[in-house]
């Protein structure tokens, strides 16, 4: 979920695929995901070889303890990205959107009555996501302005403040869109794999033995031999695939076809390039002399451009984890997983050009704030990883679901694959949370929050409807005995809003109560959100008649959709309501919500946590885009 909608959703003749992208504008998809969909695993070699180095204790290394090294980012890159990912997970689309809370829905999809494990995986997905996206920018671009400490030795104590400014710009232009910004995004990408492909390739021309490394049997022998460190060392190796969800995630946006072609034709090859040429520079100069290879082995002259090149670099990485993180949040909100949040969108063309204030400056905090506390690439990277491993666990647990359920695997072939990649992530992640006091606690604490917030607020939404269903009068009675004793009725439409289709929405009791009085056609009106991305428009909407009085009215959106109900309710002509948004008027509900009894330490502080995410919840009006000059709003006071 980036910034890939400015080339995603693109237009023209031709056939297109289920996501609805242009099949002509293939090397345009493909492009733009060069850009943005691998922007973040294509930073990752500026630190992941580095670090594996400096994990393993003593002062020189052999070629073949750096063989085994460089075996195991290879294999890893390859089982994890190329073959987890690109083979399988890509194919678990949901109508072509991927991501977390994508396949939380398409896993649900397949169960009457899906199980809670299903809904809490989930939330621990998309909140895992929140974890690892403040560790992202801070870490990328720390990582590319340490450069200039070897252009310019006398830089060192400007490398923080210069990676303050520019995260506070990349986050400052936010509220601009990136439509204008995103469209060099896959150029400059493209140069900087074939640049690390270039460095790579002219090291490995002086030392051909390194290509060695293709060899398995060297990375499991160097865990073997270094057994006492193969946590610490695989903690590092998983450096050089973080950015793999991307693959997943952007998938709605690109479509399978670039995405698989892009990390094929360009991106692995040159991902491998780049690390070989690293450890041939390594084996040439002896690690004990090497202290940044990825830096060192690129001739004076020019360094400086490619320093300037991997700060680009690593601002676009970060671009994508931040508009990502708006996607994400949109959905969440759309699943009723988190309270309404002001949503900007930033592009007239493009629904996915969306802009969220108060994520972005959380967001900023949090990245700022962690530069300053650790101040080096390298103490931060003991901070990266329990949260993008954790996402990988989620992704499987919820892939053989889809396995299992949706393509109708044999249950031994789901088993095989659960278990082969369960000893892959799982090995992952219990090497990344053995940095948790390291700096790992970090997005773990971050995970947590998340999830607290979003478990409080789907259950607080779960107890209040329940108390209002208990306290409200059933529709079709009320409708029943306004029949029979028909009150006044002024001209217009009368539309309420109500999350229950059963019961009579408060605001109309309240109408009758205080003004006596009924519109010529009420209408009462629920909105749902589908376990689809999107709903045809012809789908939309459902018109059932009680009486001449009274219409039921259900719209259905896609978690993806921005929920308009005036456009929404256009579409109603079809069905034969002539809807005019100038003689109707919206009743809306405002509820406060006030604390009840006790009921236990973590029931009362979850109603704390959810009263004060209701207070704090932008304004439904906004939200469904209903004009304010058409909106009467009606108080009452709920006690939870």
């Amino acid at each position: 979920m980036t910034q890939a909608d400015t080339t995603g959703h693109a237009a023209g003749a031709g056939a297109t695929d289920q996501a609805g992208h242009v099949r002509s504008n293939l090397p345009f998809l493909t492009l733009g995901a060069i850009g943005v969909v691998y922007g973040d695993i294509g930073t990752s070699p500026i630190y992941a070889f580095r670090q594996a180095m400096a994990v393993r204790p003593g002062a020189a290394a052999t070629n073949i303890e750096v063989l085994g090294l460089l075996s195991l980012i290879v294999w890893a890159l390859t089982l994890t990205v190329a073959v987890k990912y690109v083979f399988f997970v890509t194919r678990a689309d949901n109508k072509g959107e991927g991501g977390t809370l994508s396949l939380m829905a398409l896993a649900r999809k397949t169960f009457t009555n899906p199980p809670v494990w299903i809904t809490a995986l989930g939330v621990l997905g998309a909140a895992l996501f929140f974890g690892d996206a403040i560790i992202t920018p801070a870490v990328s671009v720390l990582s590319a302005v340490e450069g200039v400490e070897l252009v310019q030795p006398g830089m060192t104590r400007w490398v923080v403040p210069i990676t303050l400014v520019l995260i506070l710009g990349v986050f400052a232009v936010q509220r601009f869109g990136t439509a204008r910004v995103s469209i060099v995004f896959g150029p400059v990408t493209s140069i900087w794999f074939l640049t690390l492909g270039v460095a790579g390739v002219a090291q490995i021309i002086q030392h051909p033995e390194v290509l060695w490394a293709l060899n398995p049997l060297l990375g499991v022998q160097f865990l073997a031999t270094h057994f006492g460190i193969a946590f610490v060392v695989i903690g590092a190796i998983f450096l050089a695939v973080t950015g793999a969800e991307a693959l997943y995630v952007d998938l709605g946006h690109f479509g399978r076809k670039p995405i698989v072609l892009a990390w094929f034709g360009l991106v692995f090859p040159c991902l491998l390039l780049n690390y070989f040429g690293q450890g041939a520079f390594v084996i040439s100069h002896g690690v004990e002399n090497v202290s940044s290879p990825f830096f060192e082995m690129i001739p004076e002259w020019g360094l400086l451009p490619f320093v300037i090149l991997a700060t680009m670099a690593t601002i676009i990485a970060s671009q994508a984890v931040i508009t990502g993180t708006f996607s994400l949040t949109q959905q969440a909100i759309a699943l009723n997983m988190l309270p309404r949040m002001v949503v900007q969108h930033t592009s007239a063309m493009q629904s996915g050009q969306i802009y969220m204030p108060q994520i972005n400056t959380m967001l900023m905090i949090g990245v700022l704030v962690l530069v300053v506390t650790f101040g080096s690439s390298a103490a931060l990277s003991n901070a990266y990883g329990i949260a993008v491993s954790g996402v990988m666990i989620v992704t499987l647990s919820l892939l053989v679901v889809v396995m299992w359920r949706n393509w109708k695997w044999h249950p031994l072939a789901v088993i095989l694959f659960g278990a082969v990649y369960l000893l892959i992530d799982g090995g992952f992640f219990a090497a990344n949370a053995a940095k948790l006091f390291q700096g790992g606690w970090v997005p773990a604490v971050v995970a947590i929050a998340v999830a607290l917030v979003m478990w409080s607020w789907m259950a607080g939404r779960k107890r209040l409807a329940e108390k209002t269903r208990r306290d409200e009068v059933p529709l079709q009675f009320l409708v029943d005995n306004l029949a029979k004793k028909k009150p006044n009725t002024v001209p217009g439409t009368a539309i309420f809003l109500t999350s229950d289709v059963e019961g009579a929405p408060t605001a109309l009791l309240h109408s009758l109560k205080h003004y006596k009085v009924l519109h010529e056609q009420n209408v009462i009106l629920t909105v749902r959100t589908s376990t689809s991305p999107r709903v045809p428009d012809d789908e939309k909407v459902t018109i059932d008649a009680y009486n001449e009085l009274f219409f039921r009215v259900i719209v259905t959106f896609g978690f993806m959709e921005e929920p308009n109900i005036p456009k929404a309710l256009a579409l109603a002509r079809k069905l034969g309501w002539k809807f005019d948004i100038m003689s109707t008027s919206f009743f809306l509900s405002r509820r406060s919500l006030k604390l009840g009894q006790k009921s236990g330490p973590l029931r009362f502080w979850q109603d704390r946590i959810f009263i004060r995410l209701a207070r704090n919840a932008s304004d439904a009006t906004e939200y469904f885009h209903i004009p304010t000059g058409r909106v009467v709003e009606i108080g009452t006071q709920v006690v939870i």
